[in-house]
């Protein structure tokens, strides 16, 4: 998917709760005020929030935008469809993408969840700025299929609307920049820290790990941890993990017009993974065992496929025994983060 620039019109500077850099649990707020806080297993965000810090006012914005069919074209969809909380914001058992007029786009929804740490955005990384990424959904003709001008127009037309975004701007002013502003208000609070995982490297009650997650958790650092690093449980690279013997989707050659980029993808988060199925780009494997079985045994030779599926001996794939397998599967389990898909704060 190309980038889409677009000129965002200027809004007014206003006011409001500044980040708030303290490091404690993620899930502690203050009692009137949604405020980003950083989780102590974490590094610094990406997105800094100078310009735009949350506050309840422009986080109620942002939630309110996000499920509203009211941004697609014929009203009938929203961010909150293909993005379902309850599997944490990732589109649960469809394989790809539907739009308007029942159109099923050729990419998986991915998981929303600590986008404040992303600097680029999408399977491709089509998208450099978190408050620039919903701009593929709302435009695409297979997604929202809708114009920004549309959009706001329709905002403006809605005294609901105008209440909101004086609350949350301190004027009635309604534009293209402040309805992007408002929907990363939201998603960048979609944090998920707060796993069995997280409470066993911060120390915290509930993060002891029996045997099998321990020495799944070692296996993991062995054979995973390259790509899938923590905390985040991606590098945020681009890599051709063998899916096929040449890709019909260009994936981040889309973006850099280098046949070496051919089939190479974002490297997903693990996070929440039992949440998320399907997985791969286009979801293709219903089944986290099917995944499993690729890197094992179904990993394709192909001109850019990545060196770490590549084994000293040759062979594609990853050397795992059964019991191996079973051990890693046993630490993935314990980066379930029930508490964000139950967080009643984010839930349509």
């Amino acid at each position: 998917m190309k980038q889409i620039i677009i000129l965002l019109v200027s809004a007014t500077a206003f006011c409001c709760t500044g980040f708030d850099k303290t490091v404690k649990p993620v899930l502690s707020t203050a009692e009137d005020s949604m405020r980003f806080i950083v989780p102590a297993n974490f590094p610094p965000p990406v997105y800094q929030f100078t310009s735009n810090p949350v506050t309840d006012a422009g986080f109620a914005l942002g939630k309110r935008l996000f499920y509203d069919t009211l941004l697609s074209r014929d009203k009938s969809i929203s961010c909150g469809n293909c993005h379902q909380s309850f599997a944490a914001f990732a589109n649960l058992d469809h394989a790809t993408s539907h739009g308007v007029d029942f159109c099923f786009g050729t990419r998986n929804a991915p998981a929303l969840f600590n986008m404040a740490w992303q600097k680029e955005f999408m399977w491709d990384g089509g998208v450099k700025h978190i408050e620039f990424s919903p701009l593929n959904a709302l435009t695409n003709n297979c997604e929202m299929a809708n114009s920004l001008d549309t959009i706001v127009q329709r905002l403006k037309n809605s005294a609901v609307y105008l209440r909101l975004f004086t609350a949350a701007f301190g004027s009635r002013e309604i534009n293209s920049q402040r309805m992007l502003r408002a929907l990363a208000q939201f998603t960048s609070m979609l944090i998920s820290a707060n796993s069995k995982y997280d409470k066993h490297v911060r120390n915290e009650p509930g993060g002891i790990f029996n045997r099998e997650e321990e020495e799944g958790y070692a296996l993991f650092k062995q054979h995973c941890n390259q790509c899938h690093t923590e905390p985040l449980f991606t590098d945020l690279s681009y890599r051709n993990n063998g899916l096929d013997e040449y890709s019909e989707d260009p994936g981040r050659d889309t973006i850099t017009n280098n046949e070496a980029d051919r089939g190479k993808f974002r490297v997903p988060s693990l996070r929440n993974i039992m949440f998320t199925p399907p997985y791969m780009h286009d979801g293709r494997f219903t089944r986290l065992e099917e995944v499993f079985t690729h890197y094992i045994s179904g990993v394709k030779r192909n001109p850019v496929l990545d060196a770490v599926f590549v084994q000293p001996n040759g062979k594609n794939g990853l050397a795992l025994s059964a019991a191996e397998r079973k051990r890693i599967h046993a630490f993935l389990n314990t980066l379930s983060d029930s508490a964000f898909v139950k967080d009643g704060r984010f839930a349509e």
